[in-house]
């Protein structure tokens, strides 16, 4: 009977700087979304766009990989949170209702772990940062972005 011994092993446990990609130079930036944006639309008028950060882009990535597995359901929970974060104060989101009923019977799901997530993430974004994550996610699904550009458009005037 043959044993085996993993403690001697090459490359098992400890990684090698090598193995891992460097990260990114840079990122084209998307058109910019300042009519949705809650800045000013004069922070940035120089046209030099900051680039992308490696963690950023790796969250992004994520929460897009999240996107491509949800149910229609999900998607339009998604899709009002994000409405409330493009237009704060003009929309109260389903997110919102739900967290403030503070009713906890049951562990969170995988899904409401996911949204947790997105938004921690998405706070921690700036603007050039949250424009390309648009970008990326209209690239996945272009109706989508469309469905959330209307009613981002059917938020004008209200308070």
């Amino acid at each position: 009977m043959e044993t085996q011994h993993w403690t001697g092993a090459t490359g098992c446990c400890t990684p090698n700087p090598g193995d891992f990609p460097s990260a990114p130079q840079g990122v084209a930036s998307p058109p910019s979304l300042e009519k949705l944006s809650c800045a000013s639309p004069s922070s940035n008028q120089g046209g030099d766009s900051e680039p992308i950060s490696y963690v950023t882009l790796q969250e992004q990535r994520c929460v897009l990989s999240w996107f491509q597995g949800w149910t229609a359901t999900q998607r339009e929970r998604f899709l009002q949170d994000l409405l409330g974060k493009a237009v704060p104060g003009k929309v109260c989101t389903l997110l919102d209702s739900l967290s403030t009923l503070q009713v906890r019977d049951r562990l969170p799901n995988i899904f409401e772990c996911q949204l947790r997530l997105w938004s921690q993430w998405f706070e921690s974004w700036g603007e050039e940062e949250r424009n390309h994550f648009l970008h990326m996610l209209e690239e996945r699904d272009p109706v989508f972005v469309a469905h959330f550009y209307n009613n981002v458009a059917g938020t004008a005037g209200r308070d």
